[in-house]
């Protein structure tokens, strides 16, 4: 149980590290959605960064379906159907965002050593929309993944009742942020602040469990929940 903890928590710090090196090293600095023509320019440009970027993702949907597994393993023993539920719904997320990236390595595809044009610019940035509507719904689903794991994090009595707190936290600011980038109209010029929110409370909620399973783990008294 202890060497499983440990294994999931080096899985979650490689989806933190590969996910920030994707999303914000790579398409933050290539994408600008008010800009279709400076953002196939970009892409068109630094294709290479693109590509690095699609492979941190693919880094990051890797450890992400291998925590679907180390997860239900590790929490079944509080609740198995609960636990159930949990790998269910992050299953959802990874399939949603698996779905989103095909639409990533699509742009890679049409824009390697393109040439620039209006009907580019329209395809790459609709891609684009797409990629981010999938993938923001995936991560309500894994807002939902981290509820039903903060309730099996309360069953066992090794792990501190902050953790199981700043996962739920951590999972609405993901409720919060998802649901505006869908129906908030004006979402854009916010955009800034509702990334803050969910970027501070998913770093401090998920961080928190994620050097929890990594240097505590669990002893063998800490077995039994």
């Amino acid at each position: 149980m202890k060497t499983l903890a440990k294994f999931s928590g080096i899985a979650y710090l490689l989806i933190f590290i590969s996910g920030f090196y994707a999303n914000f090293a790579i398409l933050g600095s290539l994408i600008d959605l008010g800009s279709s023509a400076k953002t196939t320019i970009n892409i068109i440009g630094n294709s290479i960064q693109f590509r690095n970027g699609l492979f941190g993702f693919l880094a990051m949907l890797v450890a992400d379906i291998f925590l679907i597994w180390s997860l239900f393993e590790f929490t079944k023993p509080a609740n198995k159907r609960v636990a159930y539920v949990a790998s269910l719904l992050r299953g959802f997320h990874a399939l949603f965002f698996i779905i989103a990236l095909f639409r990533l390595i699509e742009i890679y595809h049409i824009t390697y050593k393109a040439t620039n044009s209006i009907e580019l610019q329209a395809t790459v940035i609709n891609l684009l929309s797409e990629f981010d509507m999938f993938w923001t719904i995936g991560l309500l689903f894994f807002g939902a993944h981290l509820v039903t794991l903060s309730f099996l994090c309360l069953k066992f009595k090794s792990i501190p009742k902050l953790i199981s707190l700043l996962l739920v936290i951590a999972a609405l600011g993901y409720f919060v942020d998802g649901l505006a980038k869908l129906y908030f109209q004006d979402y854009l010029d916010y955009q800034f602040y509702f990334e803050v929110v969910v970027i501070l409370t998913a770093v401090i909620g998920e961080l928190s469990f994620t050097i929890w399973l990594l240097i505590l783990g669990f002893s063998r008294q800490n077995e039994k929940v």
